[in-house]
């Protein structure tokens, strides 16, 4: 085929090419092509010229704006830093019944707060502060060590059985694994403590209920009192509330009294700043409905 015969169908010329029988077209290129080439083309030759752009090794070409993202950037953040110390500078110079008594302060540290909260605390209690197995709701107000701002803010700093030298430290018993109950002692102790907090004992349980308050005094009165509610200054839970933190079934109490529990939480003191934990403290606190 010779180059410039015309396509009877398209009236367009052939480049001379056939394949089984099939002619290429000589189509040229679309004009909308070449203008977005050329736009493309010249944008980048301008933005060169303005902005950083290649690299020279020991350096880069700094453009005639002179624009640095590192500058604007830190700028940013200087600004912001800036904003939050506005409140954050009457956060730490101010006690925590003045923090609370201020709406518009308050305001502001719950909104931190809640981002420090599920930054560093959700993935163990949750977003909503609800927990789950082996890990405390903190929306209940069922405090081990207290419900305070100032205690809630000691907690954090020093965590639960952690590597912090002032930590909080508590652990519950084995009392079937070490030996010191047989299994009868402690299925009556748990239809005991179950009873504590509402759960209906089945028909005939009497004996049992009585002889697990017995098991009770002699075993766990120590830690959580001889009503049952806990202490605060030794962590142990309140057992007369419907708050388990592993469980509050028969299955689930009878493992705990069996093995015994040590729960953990990591020390924040290294990790946060005295003002994050103070808001975090303030955050949490506010949380849930009113203190039982």
């Amino acid at each position: 085929m010779e180059l410039g015969q015309r396509d009877p169908v398209t009236g367009r010329n052939t480049t001379g090419h056939e394949w089984n029988g099939i002619e290429e077209l000589d189509t040229p290129v679309p004009r909308v092509v070449l203008f977005f080439l050329f736009a493309t083309t010249l944008f980048s030759i301008i933005y060169w010229v303005l902005m950083p752009a290649w690299p020279l090794g020991w350096s880069y070409t700094k453009g005639l704006l002179g624009f640095d993202d590192r500058a604007v950037v830190a700028k940013a953040v200087s600004d912001a830093t800036a904003e939050r110390a506005v409140w954050t500078d009457r956060v730490a110079s101010s006690d925590f019944a003045t923090i609370q008594a201020d709406p518009e302060l308050m305001r502001a540290v719950t909104q931190t707060g809640r981002t420090l909260f599920e930054d560093n605390c959700a993935v163990c209690h949750g977003v909503d502060a609800k927990g789950g197995p082996g890990y405390p709701n903190l929306a209940a107000k069922a405090w081990l060590w207290g419900g305070s701002p100032e205690v809630i803010a000691e907690t954090i700093k020093v965590g639960i059985n952690s590597g912090d030298p002032d930590s909080r430290v508590s652990q519950m018993m084995a009392f079937g694994r070490d030996g010191v109950l047989d299994r009868k002692q402690i299925s009556d102790v748990v239809a005991y403590v179950r009873s504590l907090s509402g759960a209906t004992p089945a028909a005939g349980d009497a004996d049992r209920l009585k002889a697990g308050q017995e098991v009770f005094a002699a075993n766990c009165v120590a830690c959580h009192g001889d009503d049952g509610k806990g202490k605060t200054d030794m962590g142990a839970p309140n057992l007369t509330d419907k708050n388990w933190i592993y469980g509050g079934d028969t299955q689930s109490v009878f493992n705990t009294v069996y093995a015994g529990r040590q729960g953990h939480m990591p020390h924040w003191g290294d990790r946060l700043t005295p003002v994050d934990i103070k808001v975090l403290a303030l955050y949490v606190n506010s949380l849930g409905g009113e203190a039982p």
